[in-house]
């Protein structure tokens, strides 16, 4: 499992009142309470989220979820340097991988959205510097994030400004609301709902992070 980015949601792991979403799946409620929403700049973890988040539409998250070691043993732990050399020979024995999502084209995507990271860091020296360009202001956040207010945001502005630049650079499977469930997962946002015990951690979480600058490589 890749580490979480924080711990602190773990203290009250089975309590009620966390968002409705993660149900009673234990692998959905490890990855709400642990994972998701926390701020992420690694660029190793920035570059697997966005890759699965490609590999997730038309399906459910969970499906996904469940399949990524599988996914993290073939796409050499989502090393975006390495995936770059991948050779036709790797994308056929992906094609051929009965355990992960056998679709030629999100699979090519990868490739090429390593390709393209690549050129990412070169110009902002990280992934990290480049997309945490696209936190929202508070001021086009909800006051209240509610379920029935989080039921009409797929999409947002800000992940609709980082799609369009995405694809002018040549990402692949980046629309939208892809990048959208990738800024909740990586913390761009805190969509935990109001009631649910790791908002407040999440929160905190993003108060403390220091941002990443174009140029700086951590």
């Amino acid at each position: 499992m890749t580490k979480p980015a924080s711990d602190a949601g773990t203290a009250a792991a089975g309590r009620t009142g966390r968002c409705w979403w993660a149900g009673d799946d234990p692998l959905y409620i490890d990855y709400h309470d642990r994972e998701w929403g926390f701020p992420v700049r690694d660029d190793r973890r920035l570059f697997e989220k966005i890759c699965l988040e490609g590999f997730q539409s038309g399906l459910s998250w969970r499906t996904i979820l469940g399949k990524r070691e599988a996914f993290r043993a073939g796409f050499a732990g989502f090393d975006f340097e390495r995936i770059a050399r991948f050779s036709s020979r790797d994308i056929e024995r992906l094609v051929r991988d009965a355990s992960i999502v056998r679709h030629r084209g999100k699979i090519e995507s990868v490739r090429n959205n390593a390709r393209r990271a690549r050129e990412l860091i070169r110009e902002f020296g990280s992934l990290a510097a480049y997309f945490w360009r696209y936190e929202p202001g508070a001021a086009s956040r909800p006051r209240r994030l509610t379920r029935e207010a989080l039921a009409t945001m797929a999409t947002s502005p800000e992940s609709a400004a980082l799609s369009k630049d995405l694809k002018r650079r040549g990402w692949t499977f980046v629309g939208p609301t892809t990048v959208y469930a990738f800024m909740q997962a990586m913390g761009l946002v805190n969509d935990h709902v109001e009631g649910c015990f790791v908002r407040p951690a999440a929160e905190e979480a993003r108060a403390v992070f220091e941002s990443p600058r174009a140029g700086s490589k951590d």
